[in-house]
């Protein structure tokens, strides 16, 4: 991991020494080219711990064992974690363009997505298996 950390970082100096060189005109573009390869980074590194739990979850179930439940820790406090994460610079913004009424209307937007997150139970979808009807019933899969 420290290698690949090394690289983001030989990237960044790059960019940052071509924005020297090039000038301002190209700070935009520059700063996406990079964004683009942050972006890839956190996708691959995405991929990768998605693959290892399927594969857990695969081998827990072949053992004989139950997967974990729906509830399980990352999907219960997930979406307050990056809600806390983005809470910094949505602040930011919102106290740079309208001031504390600003900071006060992004906190309280943070404040209601997260009340309404644990309203539902910790999950941010329905699960397919929560909201269908029995079939024999003659209604939709959905209860809406």
């Amino acid at each position: 991991m420290e290698t690949r950390d090394q690289d983001l970082k030989k990237e960044l100096a790059a960019t940052l020494q071509a924005r020297g060189e090039l000038g301002a005109e190209y700070e935009a573009a520059l700063i996406d080219s990079f964004l683009e390869k942050v972006d890839r980074r956190l996708d691959t590194t995405l991929d990768r711990r998605v693959r290892r739990q399927l594969a857990e979850q695969q081998v827990t179930v072949a053992r004989g064992g139950r997967p974990a439940p729906p509830g399980s820790f990352g999907e219960r406090h997930g979406l307050a974690v990056v809600s806390l994460v983005l809470a910094v610079p949505l602040s930011a913004i919102g106290a740079a363009n309208a001031g504390i009424g600003g900071l006060v209307v992004s906190w309280l937007g943070i404040v209601g997505v997260n009340a309404f997150q644990a309203a539902r139970g910790g999950r941010l979808f329905r699960r397919r298996e929560d909201g269908a009807v029995r079939e024999n019933d003659g209604m939709s899969d959905w209860s809406g």
